[in-house]
């Protein structure tokens, strides 16, 4: 029985308790692969569509810091949200032409975007230093007779979730903006208390099958995360409390390894082989979550990245060992429907 065909009778099952007026359908992931090139944020784009549908009881600002605070492919996150609202609103509009400079448009925007994010995050020098490895991607590029954007704006999204990795001191930065008080203010009413859960990795060690524990705090920690917010001066020093962890070493080495493999590949950018670049240098963006979350994942993007590189140049990048993976099939992604 195909996955097609136990959906139909889910719907109808629906429909059936629900009534037809109660019950809409939409192909998220169709629609998502049409306007962002990509599946990943199909379910953001869902809830987006339910939310302007009234069938999410929280406020648009909220759902917007939400995926903020989350700091995972903001930029992308936020857009698929819109698509989707825009989908339930406005159906017709998604099918409207592009202007063809829009693709340039958005480069520079993005790029300019993820610059004052680095600046926040870190410093003006982290941002400079993310906007000049831009500027190298973009000259490869044309170099390399691209005609589009669609490879650079994959690398600056790549490398700005890279460099933006959220540690302890970007937690407590977006706990401490005020933005977050106004968010806090905005959304509930009277005397309200605030509990942080948290799992300070000094205490706290996971493994690569569980979590790690977690500790509630009060709000008397909001004083303390906006003095840890300051911190972020030592982030990657040798002064770094946290930066000795596994998972913070990890994070810096990703860096250092995404920009090498960047500019070792751009070179052997054409027409015929712009699809497979794309996804690999598409697949820090897979890198999600936390802890042993985190580490799965970024296990399962190096060995999907191994069966893309052969794929690119079988003779420079020699056939991996087949490894039984959850996320892939010998570098092609498989998804669960």
């Amino acid at each position: 029985m195909s996955h097609g065909y136990k959906t139909n009778l889910l719907v109808d099952k629906l429909r059936f308790s629900a009534g037809d007026a109660q019950v809409e359908t939409f192909d998220a992931q169709a629609l998502a692969q049409h306007v962002l090139g990509d599946t990943l944020a199909a379910n953001i784009l869902a809830m987006g569509y339910a939310w302007q549908r009234g069938l999410v009881p929280v406020t648009l600002a909220a759902l917007e810091q939400a995926i903020r605070l989350n700091n995972v492919a903001v930029d992308a996150n936020l857009l698929a949200f819109t698509v989707g609202r825009l989908a339930a609103a406005d159906p017709m509009s998604l099918n409207r032409p592009v202007e063809p400079e829009t693709a340039h448009d958005e480069l520079h925007s993005f790029i300019a975007h993820a610059s004052l994010h680095l600046a926040k995050y870190q410093h003006k020098v982290w941002a400079q230093r993310y906007t000049q490895l831009m500027r190298e991607v973009a000259q490869a590029a044309h170099s390399a007779g691209m005609t589009d954007d669609t490879l650079p704006l994959t690398v600056a999204r790549s490398l700005h979730k890279l460099m933006s990795y959220k540690d302890e001191y970007e937690v407590a930065r977006l706990f401490s903006e005020p933005s977050f008080q106004a968010q806090l203010d905005a959304q509930f009413e009277g005397d309200y208390r605030l509990a942080f859960h948290m799992s300070p990795p000094a205490l706290f060690k996971g493994s690569s099958a569980k979590a790690s524990r977690k500790v509630v705090l009060g709000s008397w920690m909001r004083p303390a995360l906006r003095l840890l917010a300051t911190g972020k001066v030592l982030r990657g020093t040798v002064l770094d409390p946290f930066g000795r962890t596994s998972e913070r070493r990890m994070e810096r080495q990703l860096i250092e390894e995404y920009i090498q493999l960047t500019q070792e590949l751009l070179p052997l950018a054409n027409s015929s082989n712009a699809d497979v670049m794309r996804d690999i240098l598409a697949l820090p963006q897979t890198m999600r979550g936390f802890g042993h979350v985190k580490e799965r994942n970024v296990k399962a993007a190096h060995i999907r990245q191994s069966w893309l590189l052969h794929r690119l140049d079988p003779a420079r990048f020699p056939r991996p060992a087949d490894q039984p993976s959850l996320h892939h099939l010998r570098g092609i992604a498989v998804r669960s429907v």
